[in-house]
């Protein structure tokens, strides 16, 4: 799914600073189901071996991206470490 360019890289602490509007990025079932996939082995990743992976979503301004690890998943929303979040409808990728 490679298809996002050049992402402005940011610390995950700026994401609490960042407003998210509420429609959705992708935009076929192959891709939502190729994100749960990803998002759900990332939580294993970072819950077990606490890997930082990277995740490529938009806010108002633009495409960016974060390394991080994945605490949890909701049903809504990916949840990183100090209680921060990002909707898991404005991830275009995770890597």
């Amino acid at each position: 799914m490679d298809t996002v360019k050049s992402p402005m890289k940011i610390e995950k602490e700026e994401i609490a600073n960042l407003h998210f509007p509420e429609i959705e990025v992708l935009t076929t079932a192959e891709d939502h189901t190729r994100r749960k996939y990803e998002l759900e082995r990332a939580s294993q990743l970072g819950n077990g071996d606490h890997v930082k992976i990277k995740i490529v979503f938009e806010d108002t301004e633009g495409i960016k991206q974060v390394e991080t690890t994945v605490w949890a998943v909701t049903g809504e929303r990916v949840v990183l470490k100090h209680g921060i979040t990002i909707p898991i409808r404005r991830i275009h990728e995770i890597k």
